[in-house]
């Protein structure tokens, strides 16, 4: 009986996860190379020219045209690793794929995936179990470890020329505007991007650069010891909710509609003069007349601001978004040391700065060229990233495979009081994990087998936070070095890492539909697979896609 349609493409048992596994360390394998204080960067090619230039994991994955299904789930790993913690992304692929090429072993060796994927799963759970005990208390007080894990993290990137610098920007941001109950949205750490000078030239700016102009020449560029109000609505003559025609018989009584709305302007001009208001954000328009009458009061006035931009204003300066100019009052208007019209890589924008206590600022990165200010954008983001994870979580790790030579070690103990066949899976879990620090090895142009031999060496003496320094091959105290990350870091990776391998690995069927444009039912009622199916058909025959985009 035939169940499939001819067109149809199936792979079952270990072929199917032999494929499946290949794909996932072709992943692993684009991005290994990037790893690292020595890490080497991508170039990627779009069809229309487009070039990014980045050692980026997440970057780099998404950039990619990767096809094969099984390929796709490893990228989702970075990508849940960057919208978690906001770093490690390529340390959790290689995790993945190191994992996937342990279990092929397995695999050969008639190990049955179901036993893989129990040993896998107990030894991440001990893995973590183990990080969260060795892990290392870490205060938003001690600004000296933020900032070494804030420069951790740009390490190997581009802006790592100016990492000392960033990173005292970044604890800066991060310290600015995190709340009284110790949470942290780094969407309230704006980044501005300005091609033009050095990257040590980025600075910090306590407050909002609004992406507008004064609405009128005649209005202050300046203003000093700006009282700022924020207004959601329109400064313009309210129009009737329904259609209604006036017939004018006198010129005298078309004078007195244009008086009319002439004082219905000024009222609302007049209402922001006399709560004080030197500075006005309108969500919608002004009228042409209302900006006459509040460039003569000498109020800055901008308009169309964007619902974002008042909510960052409001949490800078401390206003209050009104919604109607008659309930407005002096207690709703915020405060800004100064607010002008600056040039900024040769766009006028609106400064709001010198605000006391701002819970809103924004970050301006320079650069020589575009594309080295867009990696530097993407270096602060990391460690915007990290930063705020270790103020939720606490904890730190020693970097420089520290970590994962250290899980090695005791989960290679642990596997013995492990029963079953799942021993095997723990013991090559521990030596999927050495992954990290032999990459890091290669990547820094040293002998990996040397290195591994001389961190397992420490470890077995109790050290730590030996790891190993890229720079001059010798393996040393990290914490005394100031190469520091997240707990959370780890073990998303390698809890992540772990979900996606389990989940490659149960996977002993691959069917896909020969018509790649087809998918639901046709008039004849021949049922075809869906159009999700489809794509699995071309990614079967390789990784064709990602080769193109490298």
């Amino acid at each position: 009986m035939i169940v499939l349609s001819e067109d149809s493409q199936r792979t079952s048992g270990k072929d199917a996860q032999s494929m499946n596994i290949t794909a996932g360390k072709a992943v692993a394998e684009s991005v290994r190379t990037t790893l690292g204080p020595k890490g080497m960067d991508k170039m990627l090619v779009d069809s229309s020219g487009g070039v990014v230039v980045t050692n980026d994991g997440v970057t780099i994955l998404k950039e990619m045209d990767i096809d094969h299904p099984a390929a796709n789930m490893i990228v989702e790993v970075s990508e849940t690793q960057e919208d978690e913690v906001g770093d490690g992304t390529t340390t959790a692929v290689v995790i993945a794929g190191e994992l996937l090429d342990q279990a092929e072993e397995l695999i050969d060796s008639d190990v049955h995936a179901t036993t893989i994927a129990q040993g896998y799963r107990q030894a991440s759970a001990k893995a973590s179990e183990l990080l969260a005990e060795k892990a290392i208390d870490v205060s938003a007080e001690d600004r000296e470890t933020l900032e070494q894990i804030a420069s951790t993290a740009m390490t190997g990137k581009g802006a790592e020329s100016a990492r000392d610098t960033l990173a005292k920007l970044v604890v800066d941001a991060v310290l600015a505007v995190r709340d009284d109950d110790g949470a942290v949205d780094t969407d309230n750490v704006s980044v501005e991007t300005v091609v033009g000078g050095s990257i040590g030239n980025s600075e910090l700016i306590e407050g909002v650069i609004v992406d507008k102009e004064r609405v009128d020449d005649n209005m202050p560029y300046m203003v000093e010891d700006a009282n700022v109000a924020l207004y959601d609505g329109a400064l313009e003559v309210q129009e009737t909710e329904i259609d209604a025609e006036v017939n004018v018989t006198d010129p005298d009584q078309l004078q007195q509609f244009l008086d009319q709305e002439e004082k219905q302007l000024r009222e609302m001009v007049d209402q922001l003069v006399d709560v004080g208001a030197d500075v006005v954000f309108v969500g919608d328009g002004i009228d042409d007349m209302a900006q006459h009458y509040l460039a003569q009061e000498g109020i800055l006035a901008v308009r169309r601001a964007k619902d974002s931009d008042l909510k960052r204003l409001a949490r800078s300066t401390g206003a209050r978004v009104v919604a109607n100019l008659d309930d407005v009052e002096a207690d709703d208007l915020g405060f800004a040391g100064s607010v002008g019209q600056k040039d900024i890589g040769g766009d006028e924008r609106i400064f709001v700065e010198d605000v006391e206590d701002a819970k809103s600022v924004t970050l301006v990165l320079r650069g020589g060229t575009e594309h080295v200010v867009d990696e530097v954008e993407r270096a602060i983001e990391d460690s915007l990233g990290v930063v705020r994870t270790t103020l939720q979580e606490g904890k730190v790790l020693p970097g420089g495979g520290a970590p994962e030579t250290e899980l090695a070690l005791e989960l290679r103990d642990f596997a013995d009081s492990v029963g079953g066949r799942e021993q095997l899976a723990v013991e090559a879990f521990a030596d999927a994990l050495e992954v990290i620090p032999r990459t890091l090895a290669e990547n820094a142009g040293l002998d990996p087998i040397d290195s591994l031999v001389d961190l397992r060496a420490k470890h077995d003496g109790g050290q730590f936070d030996a790891g190993l320094d890229a720079y001059t091959g010798d393996v040393v105290a990290m914490e005394e070095d100031g190469v520091v990350e997240p707990l959370r870091v780890k073990t998303q990776a390698i809890e992540s890492a772990t979900e996606a391998a389990v989940m490659l690995l149960r996977i002993d069927d691959v069917i896909a539909a020969g018509d790649l444009k087809g998918g639901g039912t046709d008039d004849g009622g021949d049922d075809e697979m869906p159009p999700g199916g489809g794509g699995m058909g071309g990614g079967m025959g390789g990784m064709g896609g990602m080769g193109g985009a490298m």
